[in-house]
């Protein structure tokens, strides 16, 4: 499929959505199916069909819109302008009503006020801060497109940056454009991604020695990372459920920029869903000739296969992810090198998450000065995070660097539910750190979330109310990081064992002072001498802990609180 024929198929799936007078998108990412969201599906198409109104309405199973706490999800988009524009759908005005905790049994009711009121009774409004205080950029399609129809993203757009970039712009012009956007790492580093695409692009694949396998024929690799595996956080998920192809375009993109001819999705096995869906939108591109050889009719070749991971919560470090894609034990190496220079089977790597990968394409398309516009003097673009915990809406949403934690509890987020009160919250997953009421009007931006000791992590977000027991959060996390350590390195392997050991000592109440100057050892030890990234951040919720919410700690060590089986505070 050349360029002519991508705008062509656009317009017509433009034209024959705009014949359609309503629209229904029912959510099926993983929460809403959990839910019979597809019977819902099922049911509306049953009764527009009994009603004789299948040629006038569709239903469409689309991916997650964000308020995961009301789900099942539908949204109603329906034409106001009378009339379908053939000629211009791009003016197909129309008005939406979103349906909450909808079930199979409501279907009739549903289609029965497509042309009147809204069923009131399941409505939820639209205008609500979360919705209008978000700025989607990444997630523009999710709740929009079906994920399985590659039809729906040209329709939206899809593919045109590829297009762009292979027949309007040089591999050196492409690193210069993500360059200048000034778009970070959205996996936890936040290392600029223009600077590492550079890197590779300069790398000699000669430098290592390599040992390719046979019938691949790139000597340069490119990688989704989508092991996301931090407690709470499912961006990633809902990004490869909702709209995959954005994260084959972005790869292709990055794969031409940096000269490599193929390319690994690593997803972890426990998302079924977008392991299915992602396999189906190669097969689709691979078909419509976007992915394989000579896409669009150009000289660029690109073919990508996907590869599951076995849960392991270290193969999100990028050598340690490398080596499982090889077939070993994902354990991760000293660096340098770094995987830029001697990566996968030694040939040099880019490797970039799949929220960097998705924000590609728009930079393409729209340009650098149009991204850098939003966020702050550092920290560019958007950022997607799970919102979860002691948080009236749950979910997942889209905000411009540099917007206030307050903004996002209380006003996306709709604050502290049962009228307790807000005491924290938890960014950056295992790997980040506790930040207290004191810094709710802080910005959000790497920078800022650094110097609170906290870090922006690959998006998870968790509220916590005054009945968390801080001690009990900081036990809970270097739990998680003991048994996910892969015990090649000392400092990890013993260490958390050893904080561990301390913390539950702390909360059983036979913990003395100089438990707590151990424990503050053991971080700093850990911080400073652990091979990988999953080591050197483990302390981080023990430490941010110990700085904000000191005194708890200190009351279980004078005997003044036991801790409850629930740990929460009595």
């Amino acid at each position: 499929m050349n360029l002519e024929e991508l705008n062509a198929t656009a317009t017509s799936e433009r034209l024959a959505r705009a014949k359609k007078r309503h629209h229904i998108h029912v959510c099926v990412g993983t929460a809403c199916q959990a839910l019979n969201s597809e019977q819902i599906a099922k049911a509306l198409q049953a009764e527009l069909k009994q009603r004789g109104q299948s040629h006038d309405a569709e239903v469409k199973c689309v991916g997650c819109p964000g308020l995961c706490s009301l789900g099942p999800l539908v949204e109603v988009e329906s034409r106001v302008n009378g009339q379908a524009t053939t000629d211009a759908p791009e003016e197909d005005r129309r008005k939406s009503v979103l349906y909450q905790f909808v079930k199979p049994e409501d279907a009739a009711e549903i289609i029965a006020h497509l042309d009147g009121e809204p069923v009131k009774r399941l409505e939820t409004p639209l205008d609500q801060p979360f919705f209008t205080r978000q700025t989607k950029i990444v997630l523009e399609n999710c709740g929009k497109i079906d994920p399985e129809r590659i039809e729906d993203y040209i329709a939206a757009g899809g593919y045109q940056a590829l297009m762009k970039a292979l027949t309007e712009m040089t591999p050196q012009q492409v690193v210069d454009e993500i360059t200048r956007s000034g778009l970070r790492g959205r996996g936890g580093a936040g290392f600029p991604t223009g600077l590492k695409w550079g890197t590779v692009a300069k790398a000699d694949p000669n430098a290592y020695p390599t040992n390719v396998p046979e019938g691949i024929q790139s000597r340069k690799f490119v990688i989704c990372n989508g092991d996301e595996g931090d407690p709470g956080a499912f961006m990633d998920r809902s990004l490869m459920e909702g709209d995959p192809h954005r994260i084959l375009e972005g790869m292709a993109i990055a794969a031409y920029a940096v000269g490599a001819n193929h390319g690994f999705i690593y997803v972890r096995a426990e998302y079924p869903l977008a392991v299915k869906r992602l396999r189906t939108a190669i097969r689709q591109a691979q078909r419509a000739g976007l992915l394989g050889n000579g896409i669009g009719g150009t000289a660029f070749s690109f073919n990508v296969d996907i590869r599951l991971g076995a849960g392991a919560f270290v193969c999100g470090e990028e050598t340690a992810l490398m080596a499982s894609i090889e077939g070993g034990r994902g354990v991760p190496r000293p660096r340098p090198p770094f995987p830029a220079e001697c990566g996968l089977w030694g040939c040099p790597t880019l490797i970039n998450n799949v929220e960097t990968l998705a924000n590609v394409p728009p930079i393409i398309m729209k340009g650098a000065d149009w991204f850098a516009s939003i966020g702050t003097e550092k920290s560019k673009g958007t950022k997607v995070f799970a919102l979860t915990g002691q948080v009236v809406n749950t979910g997942l949403i889209e905000v411009p660097m540099g917007i206030t934690l307050r903004e996002i509890v209380f006003d996306i987020g709709g604050g502290i539910p049962g009228g307790r009160q807000f005491k924290g919250v938890q960014t950056g997953g295992p790997s980040g750190g506790c930040i207290p009421a004191q810094f709710l009007d802080m910005p959000v931006d790497y920078e800022s979330l650094a110097k609170v000791g906290s870090i922006m992590g690959s998006g998870g977000m968790i509220v916590m109310d005054d009945t968390t027991d801080m001690v009990e959060v900081a036990r809970f996390f270097m739990e998680f990081c003991m048994d996910e350590s892969c015990g090649k390195c000392i400092p990890c392997r013993a260490g958390t064992v050893q904080m561990h050991r301390i913390l539950t000592k702390i909360q059983e109440g036979k913990a003395t002072q100089r438990d707590i100057q151990i424990l503050e050892e053991l971080c700093d030890m850990v911080k400073h001498t652990s091979l990988c990234g999953l080591g050197q951040s483990a302390p981080n919720p023990v430490i941010s802990t110990l700085r904000y919410f000191r005194d708890e700690y200190e009351k279980k060590i004078n005997g003044h609180h036991k801790s409850k089986p629930n740990g929460l505070s009595d």
